[in-house]
Parts: structure tokens; C-alpha cells; sequence
């Protein structure tokens, strides 16, 4: 990998998402703040599409058209350095366009292969439309994390949403609520519990994390009555893990584990699906919340929301979540430096 100088700020690298949607215009609201930063922002997208959305909202913007490995200028606030990726067709706010669906795609390679060479020290996602992407013929896409987990090459990822105070991470992703059970694996559980606890050190410096992790059924499962998977699989996974060392809680009931009490010392919560975690998450910090892929060899943090469709071209957007991501992975890639 090449490696840019110890003294040199680190670069990261914004993907616009769906170019519909709001991605684009926090992309140029965060440039009015680009002086702001430790780190230099650069955009993965179609210069013109940033161009167009500034214009739209009143906001001021000078593009620098660049690639991967040139030189950037020096963070202007109004200013942006541009990766540029073209839009298949031009893209109209709130109305989305599977032709897209492929450059939505590409930006994301190019990120990760910047990443990857060294020329950016982290990637941070704005929301894209899964649905355009799959109605552009890629209909295996399930989202962000599980791209990122193939590309990369590497068997298993963890999906982690953090705010100020509390940190949630995910046994299963993006799943029909069915096929969840069956997805909980002692194999399953046991890589992602090693890679949480792992990037919990090796990222955010919890020396010993403490993990403490819902139940799958109702009350954890009362004891066999509301479902096995808690004796026959999770249960006897934590046991495992505890003889290596690991601070693991439960299985708890995830009704109550959400709780002052029970989260006191806690690093990070493991969850078994999706909405078992992150609606508790994104109640306590939504809009301050940052998506964070743990087990990947690249650092790659993203918003907590979707693509607010109905909000794109209108100015009323909200930043505050990509600033969180930002602030995230600049942190990310100086404790991987270290």
C-alpha cells in the first residue's frame, strides 16, 4: 500500500449516494464547512450534479476536478476536490432514475480502490437507493455494508450504528424478519462477536470491550418457553467466547437491556437483527448518529438515515449526521495509524 507522509492530513473520501436524493447537497453543505476539519475532504461524484444542487439551494461551490493521488488544495470553506464519476443520465431531485444505478456503484469503487492504494485514509457513504441499484440489474444488492464486505474480499462484516453514548452492532443485517432465526449461527455469532470486540480495541479504545447482547425471542426466551434459539445456540456461543477472555452480558431481554442500568460499563450492545437495535439507537441520537462497517481493511463510516427523497433540492436537509460520520472516521483512521 502506498503511504502518504506521517505529517500530511489525512484524506477522506465522500460518496454522493443516490443522486436523487439529499447526498449530493450535504456533500455541499459540509464543504462550507471545509476549513473546519483535521482531515481533507474530497467527493466521489459527478462534479456538474454538486455544481447544479449548489446552484439550486443559494449555497456557494468551487469544484477541483481531480484523481486519486493528485496533489489537493488547500480546504477552502465553499470549496471542494472532486473525484469525478458521471451520471448515466441527469438527475432530477426526488425523482429516481435506475439508469443511475450504476454510477451509484462506481463511486463506491472508486472510493474503496483510493482506500485500498492509500490515496484516502477512510470512505464516508451518503444513502443510496437500493432499489435503484436493483432495478439496474444487480439484483443480489442488499445495501452498502454487504458490497463493501465483497469487494473488499473479506467473509464477514459488522454493521455498527454509534451516537454520543451508546453503540449498537448487528448479528444479522439486511434480512426478511423469517430468516433471521436461522441466520444465528454458533459460526455466524462467534466471527462477528470477535470482530466487534476486535475493532472495538482497535478503533475506539477499549482495551477489554464489554459487550452486552440482546436475546432473539421475546424475554430472551423464558427459558424455552418463547423460543430454543437462546439455549441451543446463543447462550452456549457466549459461554465459548467467555473462555477466551471476552466480557460478555447475556442473552439479555432486549426490552430491558436498552436501560440505564444495564448499559452502565457497557462498550457496545450486539443485537440479532436490525430493528432489535438500531430504532433504540437512532431514538437516543438520530442526526448524530454515524454507520460504521467493522472487519473490513478499510475504515468506512456513513449516515444514519436514508435518502430523504422528499427533502432533496429543498434546503431543509440535515447535516449533522454526515458531520458525525466525518468526525468518525477521521477519528477511525488516526487509531488505525496508530
Amino acid at each position: 500500500m502506498n503511504r502518504r507522509e506521517e505529517t500530511a492530513p489525512d484524506i477522506i473520501a465522500l460518496t454522493a449516494g443516490e443522486p436523487a436524493g439529499i447526498g449530493p447537497e450535504l456533500l455541499v453543505m459540509l464543504a462550507g464547512q471545509a476549513e473546519a476539519f483535521p482531515a481533507q475532504l474530497v467527493a466521489v461524484a459527478d462534479p456538474a450534479l454538486l455544481v447544479s444542487r449548489a446552484r439550486l439551494l443559494g449555497l456557494p461551490l468551487v469544484v477541483h476536478e481531480l484523481s486519486p493521488g493528485d496533489p489537493l488544495p488547500p480546504a477552502r470553506n465553499g470549496e471542494l476536490a472532486v473525484w469525478p464519476v458521471p451520471l448515466a443520465v441527469p438527475s432530477e431531485p426526488g425523482v429516481i432514475d435506475a439508469r443511475n444505478g450504476d454510477h451509484v456503484l462506481a463511486m463506491l469503487d472508486v472510493a474503496i480502490a483510493a482506500c485500498q492504494a492509500g490515496h484516502a485514509s477512510a470512505m464516508v457513504t451518503a444513502p443510496l437507493s437500493k432499489a435503484a441499484v436493483i432495478e439496474a440489474g444487480h439484483a443480489g444488492f442488499t445495501g452498502h455494508t454487504e458490497y463493501l464486505r465483497d469487494v473488499c474480499g473479506v467473509e464477514e462484516v459488522v454493521m455498527m450504528l454509534a451516537c454520543p453514548g451508546l453503540r449498537v452492532a448487528l448479528a444479522t443485517t439486511h434480512l426478511p424478519l423469517r430468516e433471521v432465526a436461522d441466520a444465528i449461527t454458533p459460526e455466524g455469532l462467534t466471527r462477528v462477536m470477535k470482530i466487534l470486540a476486535k475493532d472495538l480495541t482497535r478503533y475506539f479504545g477499549c482495551a477489554a470491550p464489554r459487550i452486552a447482547v440482546c436475546g432473539l425471542n421475546p424475554h430472551a426466551g423464558e427459558g424455552g418457553h418463547l423460543g430454543h434459539e437462546e439455549i441451543e445456540v446463543i447462550s452456549p456461543t457466549l459461554d465459548a467466547l467467555r473462555a477466551t477472555g471476552m466480557q460478555l452480558d447475556g442473552p439479555l431481554p432486549a426490552d430491558t437491556l436498552f436501560t440505564p442500568r444495564h448499559l452502565e460499563g457497557v462498550d457496545a450492545v450486539l443485537a440479532m437483527y436490525h430493528d432489535q437495535g438500531l430504532p433504540v439507537l437512532k431514538y437516543a441520537g438520530f442526526g448524530e448518529a454515524a454507520n460504521i462497517t467493522l472487519g473490513l481493511p478499510i475504515v468506512r463510516t456513513s449516515v444514519d438515515h436514508g435518502t430523504a427523497l422528499d427533502l432533496a433540492g429543498s434546503g431543509c436537509a440535515d447535516v449533522g449526521s454526515l458531520l458525525q460520520a466525518v468526525r468518525v472516521a477521521i477519528e477511525m483512521a488516526a487509531a488505525a495509524r496508530a
